[in-house]
């Protein structure tokens, strides 16, 4: 089984991640941030840093999906390598913070891993307000993330709108985010699980 959590910075995906693998005994592949390189120097100077930040998480999450179909592992994943080429990379390119160059090179790439790559059984997307975004980025407190734009936060968060609506490479669940505390709240975290049974029974039931 392979579950994906998807969603904006700040969202909570780290998170719902470790207690969904607690829950349902699943490995945790987590995004690379405690020994990504790039992080820092990008939230520093974008335009300079970008390309080479993409290419690092284009080539991690590659890894990591190549790993869970090599060794049919299960799985719940924090982000899904469809982000990186369709939200993080067209945002930096739309707001000038990556050349045409780079990011016709960076498009190139992931046409050729993805004929390598197969999607979750079950993709959840994390839908949230830019409020709570920026209140969730403030309480976890990573330096790197201290001079995130919200320009920039808000331009992921309408190219994620703009891929979820148009999600078709297998069952998608939505969380709002806004309403629910599934970190501190059991009814809230159980509430979700019940929504990913659901999802799960629909796509893996013998039909006959």
């Amino acid at each position: 089984m392979h579950l994906a959590i998807a969603g904006n910075i700040g969202s909570g995906k780290t998170t719902l991640t470790r207690l969904l693998s607690n829950h349902y005994n699943l490995l945790a592949q987590y995004e690379d941030t405690e020994d990504n390189p790039y992080l820092d120097d990008f939230y520093h100077d974008m335009n300079r840093w970008s390309f080479n930040l993409q290419i690092y998480f284009l080539n991690s999450r590659f890894r990591q999906v190549q790993d869970i179909m090599l060794h049919n592992k299960n799985v719940v994943q924090d982000r899904t390598i469809y982000e990186d080429a369709n939200i993080f990379a067209p945002n930096l390119y739309e707001m000038d913070l990556m050349s045409k160059r780079d990011f016709d090179n960076y498009q190139l790439l992931f046409k050729s891993m993805s004929h390598f790559v197969q999607p979750p059984d079950l993709l959840i997307y994390l839908r949230a307000s830019i409020p709570t975004l920026l209140q969730q980025i403030q309480k976890r407190g990573r330096d790197y993330e201290h001079s995130i734009r919200q320009d920039y936060l808000e331009g992921l968060n309408k190219r994620y709108e703009d891929w979820i609506a148009n999600y078709t490479q297998g069952q998608l669940l939505i969380i709002e985010v806004d309403n629910v505390n599934y970190e501190d709240t059991d009814l809230d975290f159980l509430n979700i699980v019940k929504q990913i049974d659901k999802a799960l029974d629909s796509k893996f039931i013998t039909r006959t």
